[in-house]
C-alpha cells in the first residue's frame, strides 16, 4: 500500500473550502494542508490496524490455550468446594481427636492432618510446575528460530528473483534441517529433563510434575520444528494465510485435547496434570501433518518433489548463516528469562505459582504490543523501501501510539481486576497465599505498560529498518546490567522483598530499555540502514 499516494488522492477529492472576504490565500493553503495531513493520518491508522489485528487474533487464541491450561491445573485438578468442606470438617475433627487420651487416636489424627496438607500442597505444586514448564516451552519455540528465519529469508530471496526451482530446493533443505535439529533437540531434552529442572532450582513435587510435563513436549519437538519451518518457507513465498489458519487450528484443537487427556473425557485416558502436555503435543503433531499435506499438494509455488530431496550442504549453510545469529539472540533472551525464573523459584512454590499466573495475565499486554510491533516492522520496511523515511517515521509513531493505548487499557484492567483475575485460577482456601503474593505484582506491572510498549513496538520498527545490532545490546544491558543484579538484591537478605522485589527488578529493566528504544527511534539514525 502506497500510503502517501492514498492520502494525496483522498485529499484531492475533497472540495476546497470557500474563502470569505477575510480569508487570505495563506490561510486557505494552511487549512488544505491540515485537512490532507488528517486524512493521511487516518489512512496510516487504518493501515496499522489492518496489519495488527489479524496477528492479535492469532496470538490471543494461543494465549487462550495457556489460560485454559492454567484453569485446569488450578481449579479442576484441585478438590471441589464440597470436597474441601468435607476435608475441613475432618481436619477439625482430627484436631479434636488429638486431645483424646491414647496413642491410637493421635496417630489417626496426625495421618488425617498430613493427608489434608498434602492435598493443599499438590495444587500449589501443579501451578508452580506450570510456571517453569511454560518458560521452557517458550525456550523450545525460540529453538525453532535456528532454522525458520533463514528458511524465510532464502526462500524469499529466490522467489523475488523468480528462481522457483531454487526456492523449492531451499524449502527441502530447510525441512531436512528442521528434522535434524528437531530430533537432536528431542533426544537432548529427554535425556536432560531432570537435570534442567534441578538447575532452575525447583524442588519437591513441583520439580517432579515439571519433568513429567516436559517429556511429551520434548517428544513433539521434531513435529513442532517441521511445522514452524514449513510455515516459514510459505511465508517467504508470500503466503502467510496458511500459517494463520494452521496455527489457529492448532490452538483450537489443543483446548479440548488438553481437557480430555487431563480429566479423562470419553475414550481418552485420565492422565491428570501430564494430560495437559499430552494434549499440547498431539495438537502440534496434527499441525505438522497439516503443513506436510499442504506442501505435498503444493502452495504458493512451493511443493515437495523427489528431485529436490538430495542433501545440498552449500544451500543448508546459506540457511544457517542467516538463522543461527537470530536464533542465538532469541535463545539468549530466553536463557536470561530462565535465570530470572530460577531466582523466583528460590522463593518457594507459592512465589513461583503466583509469578506464573501474573505472567499469563500480563500476556494480554505484551501480545497486544507484539501485534503492533509486527505492523510497525512491515510499515517501516515498506516505507523505507519506497524511499520515504518520513512516512517510515510516522508509521513507527502511529504503531506505538495505537499499541501503547491498547496496552495502557490492559494495564487499567490489571490494576482494577487483579484479585478476581487471580481467583479465577485460585478458588480454593489453600491458594490464598498465591493470591496475596500475586495481586501486588500484577498491579505493579500495570504502571509499566507504556515502557513495555516502547520496548516491544520500537524493536519491531527498528527491525523493519534493518537496525538489529544496537537493539540487541539494549536487551543484553537490560537483563545483565539491571534485571538480574537487582532481582538478587531485592530478594536477598538485605531487602527481603520476595516476589514483589523480583518484579521491581523487572520493571526497572523495562524502564531502562523502554527509554533506550524510544530515544533510538526518535533520533532517526535507523533511516540510513541498508538491507
Amino acid at each position: 500500500m502506497n500510503l502517501q499516494a492514498d492520502g494525496q488522492d483522498s485529499a484531492a477529492t475533497k472540495p476546497e473550502p470557500a474563502l470569505s472576504d477575510s480569508d487570505s490565500p495563506e490561510h486557505s493553503a494552511s487549512a488544505q494542508s491540515s485537512t490532507s495531513s488528517a486524512v493521511r493520518q487516518r489512512s496510516l491508522w487504518r493501515w496499522t490496524l489492518a496489519l495488527a489485528l489479524p496477528v492479535m487474533v492469532q496470538q490471543f487464541l494461543t494465549l487462550a490455550v495457556s489460560l485454559s491450561d492454567r484453569l485446569i491445573a488450578g481449579r479442576f485438578l484441585g478438590m471441589s468446594e464440597s470436597q474441601w468442606a468435607e476435608y475441613a470438617a475432618r481436619y477439625g475433627q482430627a484436631l479434636a481427636l488429638q486431645s483424646q487420651p491414647g496413642l491410637g487416636w493421635r496417630v489417626a489424627a496426625a495421618a488425617l492432618i498430613r493427608a489434608s496438607e498434602q492435598q493443599r500442597l499438590r495444587v500449589v505444586a501443579y501451578q508452580s510446575a506450570q510456571t517453569t514448564a511454560g518458560y521452557l516451552s517458550w525456550f523450545l519455540s525460540s529453538f525453532t528460530v535456528l532454522v525458520a528465519v533463514g528458511a524465510t529469508a532464502v526462500v524469499a530471496r529466490h522467489v523475488g528473483a523468480g528462481e522457483w526451482d531454487m526456492a523449492n530446493a531451499a524449502m527441502h533443505q530447510a525441512l531436512w534441517l528442521a528434522l535434524a535439529f528437531g530430533l537432536t533437540g528431542s533426544l537432548a531434552g529427554l535425556l536432560a529433563t531432570d537435570g534442567l529442572v534441578r538447575v532452575l532450582q525447583l524442588q519437591g513435587e513441583a520439580a517432579n510434575y515439571t519433568a513429567a510435563y516436559l517429556r511429551p513436549i520434548f517428544v513433539a519437538l521434531t513435529w513442532q520444528m517441521v511445522e514452524s519451518v514449513g510455515l516459514a518457507c510459505l511465508a517467504g513465498a508470500g503466503d502467510t494465510v496458511t500459517g494463520m489458519w494452521v496455527l489457529s487450528g492448532v490452538a483450537l484443537i489443543n483446548l479440548p485435547l488438553s481437557w480430555a487427556f487431563c480429566l479423562g473425557w470419553g475414550p481418552f485416558p485420565e492422565l491428570g496434570f501430564v494430560g495437559i502436555a499430552v494434549g499440547t503435543a498431539c495438537s502440534q503433531v496434527l499441525g505438522s501433518l497439516a503443513v506436510i499435506l499442504v506442501l505435498l499438494r503444493g502452495r504458493a509455488g512451493l511443493r515437495w518433489q523427489r528431485r529436490f530431496c538430495r542433501i545440498e550442504p552449500e544451500l543448508m549453510a546459506r540457511i544457517l548463516r542467516v538463522s543461527i545469529p537470530a536464533g542465538v539472540d532469541s535463545l539468549s533472551v530466553v536463557v536470561w528469562q530462565l535465570w530470572f525464573l530460577s531466582i523466583v523459584n528460590r522463593l518457594g512454590m507459592v512465589a513461583s505459582a503466583a509469578h506464573g499466573i501474573a505472567i499469563q495475565w500480563e500476556a494480554l499486554g505484551y501480545l497486544s504490543g507484539g501485534a503492533f510491533a509486527a505492523a510497525a516492522m512491515t510499515m517501516v520496511g515498506q516505507s523505507l523501501g519506497g524511499g520515504s523515511p518520513q512516512l517510515a517515521t510516522r508509521s513507527g509513531w502511529a504503531a506505538f501510539a495505537l499499541g501503547c493505548g491498547v496496552m495502557c487499557f490492559m494495564g487499567l484492567v490489571f490494576y482494577s481486576l487483579a484479585e478476581p483475575m487471580f481467583r479465577l485460577f485460585c478458588p480454593y482456601p489453600e491458594q490464598g497465599p498465591i493470591i496475596q503474593a500475586g495481586v501486588p505484582v500484577l498491579r505493579l506491572i500495570a504502571f509499566a505498560m507504556p515502557v513495555l510498549a516502547s520496548c516491544i513496538i520500537f524493536t519491531g520498527a527498528l527491525r523493519g529498518a534493518g537496525d538489529t545490532r544496537v537493539p540487541v545490546l539494549f536487551t543484553w544491558v537490560g537483563f545483565l546490567g539491571v534485571r538480574i543484579p537487582l532481582a538478587y538484591w531485592f530478594t536477598g537478605p538485605h531487602w527481603q522483598l520476595g516476589l514483589l522485589g523480583a518484579w521491581y527488578a523487572m520493571v526497572s529493566d523495562l524502564v531502562v530499555r523502554g527509554l533506550a528504544f524510544l530515544l533510538r527511534f526518535a533520533f532517526g539514525s535507523w533511516q540510513r540502514y541498508r538491507v
